[in-house]
């Protein structure tokens, strides 16, 4: 009798904690903030984080291609899908390194890349999100009226092509070359060390 108690509180203890802990595996945000192979691996080293996925996200095309998006007339970015356990990262803490690692300040896209594919953006899937992200920009400590980073309720998320996926792992000598010529840690450098100067 004592056993089949037992076995019969453990199964309603996974019954119960099993939603709690796929809610907190399956959690996803979506950013844009110029090439997705650069925006992957970042977001790839932090803690919490369990998959970055390169895709395109924010326009009405279905199943775009890399050509089509990056000639600008889709209304596509080129973005990222992070998925996140809850539990180890926060949204706010992803939204925090998500600006770390762009130019909030560029209208015309980011770093070497420009065109409209290449702006930066925070696609949000709920008001929660929206309100975590005006949070996030006042934590910024700087005019945010100057911020050109697009906020914009989420759509769909296409995935990019194979090729593109991890290829700063794939590819290392090329990205590291790109990475460098499109001076992206320059920038990043001039203006988060210029912030942190005021």
């Amino acid at each position: 009798m004592f056993f089949k108690c037992l076995k019969i509180t453990l199964i309603l203890a996974i019954i119960i904690l099993l939603p709690r802990i796929s809610m907190a595996i399956e959690k996803k945000a979506i950013f844009a903030g110029g090439c997705f192979w650069c925006m992957e691996e970042a977001f790839d080293k932090l803690e919490g984080v369990k998959n970055v996925i390169s895709g395109y996200t924010g326009g009405d095309l279905k199943n775009p291609s890399y050509e089509e998006v990056t000639k600008g007339n889709t209304g596509h970015y080129e973005a990222i899908e992070v998925t996140y356990d809850s539990e180890k990262i926060q949204y706010s803490q992803l939204l925090d390194f998500f600006w770390q690692n762009i130019d909030p300040f560029n209208n015309r896209g980011q770093f070497c890349d420009l065109g409209s594919s290449y702006l930066s953006a925070i696609f949000f899937k709920n008001d929660e999100e929206k309100k975590e992200i005006s949070k996030s920009k006042n934590r910024l400590k700087i005019n945010t009226g100057n911020i050109q980073t697009h906020i914009l309720p989420f759509k769909e998320f296409y995935r990019a092509e194979e090729y593109h996926q991890n290829f700063y792992q794939k590819n290392p000598d090329h990205y590291k070359a790109y990475k460098s010529g499109c001076g992206r840690e320059k920038r990043l450098n001039q203006v988060w060390n210029t912030i942190k100067d005021k």
